[in-house]
C-alpha cells in the first residue's frame, strides 16, 4: 500500500504560555527605578563593569553586584539590525531598527528601538538619547522607553564603546 503524501512544509501551531516571574532584587530595584524615570546600573566591586539591567552578579568575575548607580538616558550604538519583515503581533510596521545599546557609564548593552531617523542612517557609534513615553502611562517596564533618537554628538570610535562615560 503505497500512499503518495504532499510533503509538509509549514503548519500553524499557536502556543499560548501563561507564567509567572520573579524579578529578583537587583532587578526589582531596576523596574522601580523605571516606574520613576531612571535608569539604573549596578557596578562590579572586582572589575567596575556596569550592569544594566543589573543582574545578581558580574557576567565576567562572577561577583554580587551591590553597589547602584543611576546612569544617564543618553546611549552610543554598539550594533544594530533593520528589520525589513513584519512580525506577527508586532504593531510596529517596518522597516525599524534594533540595536545593541550602551548607556552612558555602563558597560554591557541593552537592547531597544532607533527610531526618529532614516534607517540608513543609523549606524555603530551613533550617539542617541531616550525618548520617553509620558509619565502617566509609565508602568515597570523598560517599554517606559519609546525608543531612542539620534542626538548631535560626536560618534564613539567603536572600540571605545561602553569604555567612556558620557557627561
Amino acid at each position: 500500500m503505497s500512499e503518495e503524501r504532499a510533503t509538509i512544509t509549514e503548519m500553524a501551531a499557536p502556543i499560548f504560555l501563561q507564567y509567572h516571574f520573579t524579578a529578583g532584587r537587583n532587578v526589582a530595584r531596576f523596574m522601580t527605578e523605571l516606574k520613576r524615570g531612571r535608569l539604573l546600573g549596578m557596578c562590579c566591586a572586582a572589575c567596575g563593569s556596569v550592569h544594566v539591567p543589573p543582574r545578581g552578579s558580574c557576567t565576567a568575575c562572577g561577583i554580587a553586584l551591590s553597589e547602584e548607580r543611576i546612569l544617564s538616558d543618553k546611549a552610543t550604538i554598539k550594533s544594530f539590525t533593520v528589520v525589513h519583515l513584519p512580525i506577527p503581533g508586532n504593531p510596529i510596521e517596518p522597516p525599524f531598527v534594533v540595536a545593541n545599546l550602551v548607556l552612558d557609564g555602563a558597560s554591557v548593552p541593552v537592547i531597544h528601538l532607533v527610531s526618529g531617523c532614516d534607517s540608513a542612517d543609523v549606524r555603530i557609534g551613533m550617539r542617541v538619547r531616550a525618548v520617553w513615553k509620558p509619565a502617566a502611562e509609565w508602568e515597570y517596564a523598560f517599554e517606559n522607553i519609546a525608543y531612542f533618537r539620534p542626538i548631535d554628538e560626536p560618534d564613539v570610535p567603536a572600540e571605545d564603546i561602553g569604555r567612556l562615560a558620557h557627561a
